[in-house]
């Protein structure tokens, strides 16, 4: 019996089962009277249980750091070490899945794109009907904004189909300077290779087996999964494409990012400054500055010079 309310429980019980005066029952324990008789302050938070529980329905795979962010946006104010403790009493801590495999060695920094466009990320990943047949679903991001350019989902996806998708991002959102991904079959290939030639974008092929290097789109590619193919059946292609294009919208108009201040994708993207950016995050290096200056060739400094005798 550590908790106040387990004694109470106990004190409650020798009075009752064993007809004990409440000052001896708590004597026999070693309780403080004052911790039986004392009646809780607390506000009732039935309204926000119910309203968390009914966003963690919603979305199952959102810890509570991002149903705190939501919570907030509605209006509750909380802090959230309370939300914590609730979420822990309604039980709604996501189950973890199987572990992935950590990269061994050193890793080189990747330098993160400081604007829009700087540099998209793409790549596959595939899933299933429930009549069995296989799909694939294309995945473009900015590296920078996090946004989610495109999710297209078909049976097949050729090179020049791959080609065909980026030419009409590229008239909705503009060029980007570089584009990273893979060494898949279908990006290289002459129809990829052909397009990235003429439309002048630098392509950048990451090392044969070093996903890390790609990391924005795997790390999407794993929210994507784990928040929307995991948790859905598709009967149709049809109905793929409907629930991508739905879950593409939410992504970057109502989910937190948590590498973004918590502030969705397009909000970040709409109050991006690049030269702002730039100046406060990687301007320069975390070095500190020399304490003093580089001396010039044939000028002394009389005042740094130390004298011997």
């Amino acid at each position: 019996m550590v908790t106040p309310a387990a004694k109470r429980k106990a004190v409650a019980h020798l009075v009752d089962a064993h007809g004990m005066s409440e000052r001896r029952a708590c004597k026999a324990i070693s309780c403080c009277r004052m911790t039986v008789r004392y009646q809780t302050a607390r506000e009732d938070d039935a309204s926000l249980r119910q309203r968390m529980r009914a966003i963690a329905l919603e979305r199952r795979r959102f810890g509570y750091r991002r149903l705190h962010v939501l919570l907030k946006r509605e209006g509750y104010l909380i802090n959230h070490k309370k939300l914590f403790r609730l979420y822990r009493e309604e039980r709604l801590a996501v189950r973890r899945r199987g572990g992935r495999k950590r990269a061994i060695g050193t890793r080189a920094p990747m330098m993160v794109p400081m604007a829009p466009n700087d540099r998209w990320s793409l790549d596959f990943v595939s899933d299933q009907l429930t009549d069995g047949r296989r799909f694939r679903i294309l995945t473009v991001v900015d590296d920078c904004t996090r946004e989610c350019l495109a999710l297209v989902a078909d049976t097949s996806l050729s090179g020049t189909r791959v080609a065909r998708e980026l030419d009409r991002l590229m008239r909705e959102r503009g060029k980007p300077k570089m584009v990273v991904s893979d060494n898949g079959s279908e990006l290289t290939s002459n129809a990829i290779l052909t397009w990235a030639d003429q439309s002048r974008v630098a392509w950048h092929y990451i090392a044969p087996g070093k996903p890390m290097q790609n990391a924005f789109i795997e790390s999407f590619n794993g929210r994507l999964r784990d928040e929307l193919l995991n948790e859905m059946l598709f009967t149709s292609l049809a109905q793929a494409r409907v629930t991508l294009r739905c879950w593409q919208a939410d992504y970057n108009d109502a989910r937190p990012h948590s590498r973004l201040g918590w502030k969705t994708p397009s909000e970040f993207a709409f109050t991006c400054h690049p030269r702002r950016d730039l100046a406060l995050r990687y301007a320069e290096g975390s070095a500190p500055a020399p304490v003093a200056t580089t001396a010039q060739p044939g000028k002394s400094n009389s005042r740094s010079e130390l004298w011997i005798g």
